[in-house]
C-alpha cells in the first residue's frame, strides 16, 4: 500500500509539474513588457492615478473595489455583463477607458465576459506569480484597475483570451 500512495503522489507531482509546463506555455508573455510601458506611459499624467483609496472605495462598489483596486476575482457566472449581446463597447468601471467592442466579445464558457482584442493603448499587463504558475494579469492603461488575465486558448484571429472581470466594466450601447 505505501509503494503504491509513493506512485500516485509521483504520478500527481510529475502531472502537475507537466500540467503547469503546458500552463505556462499558454500564457501571453512575448514583448508585453515594452508594450505595458507605453500604454501606461500614455496615461502617466491622468488624476486617476493620485485617487486615494478612500477616494476610490467612495466611487466604486465594495465588489468593484476589492476587482480592480486589489487585484481580487469575482465568482464566475455572476455578472449580467457575462450575457451582454448588443452592440456597444465595454469600459472600465474605474475611470470610463473604453476598452474593448462588443464584437470582439465571445462565450468563452468561463463565466466571465471574454474577448479576442481590445483597443489598442488602453490596457497594459504585467506578470502575475499569485498562483502556482505565472500568468498575465492585464489593467486599465489609464487608472491602472485590475480588469482580468489573458491566456492563448481564445478563438482567431488572435488565439488570444482577455478573460474580464464583469465588476470591474461598465457597457455602453452603440
Amino acid at each position: 500500500m505505501t509503494r503504491f500512495i509513493d506512485r500516485l503522489s509521483r504520478r500527481n507531482v510529475l502531472l502537475g509539474g507537466v500540467a503547469g509546463t503546458i500552463v505556462a506555455a499558454c500564457t501571453n508573455g512575448k514583448g508585453q513588457a515594452e508594450e505595458a510601458e507605453a500604454a501606461e506611459a500614455t496615461y502617466s499624467d491622468t488624476q486617476w492615478r493620485e485617487l486615494t483609496e478612500a477616494e476610490w472605495r467612495e466611487r466604486l462598489s465594495p465588489e468593484a473595489f476589492a476587482v480592480l483596486r486589489k487585484e481580487d476575482t469575482e465568482r464566475a457566472f455572476t455578472s449580467p455583463l457575462n450575457d451582454e449581446t448588443r452592440e456597444g463597447t465595454f469600459h472600465c468601471k474605474g475611470c470610463d477607458l473604453p476598452l474593448f467592442k462588443s464584437e470582439w466579445k465571445y462565450k468563452s464558457g468561463t463565466g466571465w465576459p471574454s474577448f479576442w482584442t481590445f483597443i489598442e493603448g488602453n490596457l497594459a499587463t504585467k506578470p502575475d506569480n499569485k498562483l502556482w504558475i505565472q500568468r498575465t494579469e492585464y489593467h486599465c492603461a489609464r487608472c491602472l484597475g485590475h480588469q482580468g488575465h489573458v491566456f492563448n486558448d481564445g478563438p482567431k484571429p488572435t488565439g488570444l483570451r482577455y478573460c474580464n472581470n464583469g465588476v470591474a466594466l461598465t457597457f455602453k450601447p452603440a
